[in-house]
């Protein structure tokens, strides 16, 4: 893929496209050990390095953000009414991200944020089972039939069965703690099925999306760049 220079100056947060002219004009953009002379010349990041006073900078054709979503916000790009989940990312850093999956409302925990498309997909599409694992308080008494439940499908109003489903029971009692794996991503699924088992979600959060686990670091609202490792485990 071939990128303008002055187009991975400003990704890169070194300078405007604007700006890119006198850092340019002043010699001091290379391309490995040449020297660049105009904004519009353009390179390969797979097999060229752009240097800044000979600091080499590092372009990533993609970028990949972990986020921990706080309840109340809404999962999409823009919205009217509501605070959107990309309101917690530096605008600077908006190009082309989108999140991958949605979470409800009032849902917290891990959320992908991401502009490689092709690894969206691949998380997303039901083929793929890609497991995602939620911590939940539920309302009365979580017990052996309701994982029994979970494990054969649970009818929520779809077409079929869901696919089956994990339940690991953590506390039982007037309210439940769980934790529960599905493969699938129908609408309010979580709720719906613990709604079928004769229960309700008081809080739901998502602990996990195929490898990709929430870092217990991030706070509600705090976002981190995916390690090289993360990434690699999540194209695999």
């Amino acid at each position: 893929m071939l990128l303008r220079v002055d187009k991975a100056l400003s990704q890169l947060q070194v300078a405007a496209r604007s700006e890119s002219k006198k850092l340019i004009r002043d010699g001091r953009i290379f391309l490995d050990d040449r020297r660049v002379k105009s904004g519009a010349e353009k390179f390969d990041p797979e097999i060229e390095t752009l240097y800044m006073d000979g600091r080499a900078l590092r372009y990533e054709q993609f970028q990949y953000f972990m986020l921990y979503k706080p309840a109340g916000c809404v999962t999409a790009t823009t919205d009217a009414e509501n605070q959107t989940v990309m309101d917690f990312l530096p605008k600077e850093r908006h190009r082309n991200l989108a999140p991958v999956g949605r979470l409800d409302k009032d849902t917290e925990g891990l959320l992908l944020i991401t502009d490689d498309g092709a690894l969206g997909h691949n998380l997303l599409a039901p083929g793929k089972h890609v497991e995602k694992t939620y911590f939940a308080k539920v309302s009365d008494e979580a017990n052996a039939e309701m994982v029994r439940q979970f494990a054969m499908g649970l009818e929520i109003g779809e077409k079929k069965l869901t696919a089956p489903a994990k339940l690991r029971i953590l506390t039982a009692g007037e309210e439940s703690e769980v934790e529960v794996t599905i493969t699938e991503g129908k609408y309010h699924q979580v709720k719906r099925m613990f709604h079928a088992a004769g229960s309700e979600v008081l809080y739901l959060k998502r602990l996990s999306m195929g490898s990709l686990v929430l870092d217990e670091a991030l706070k509600p609202g705090e976002y981190r760049e995916l390690t090289q490792e993360e990434i690699e485990a999540l194209k695999r």
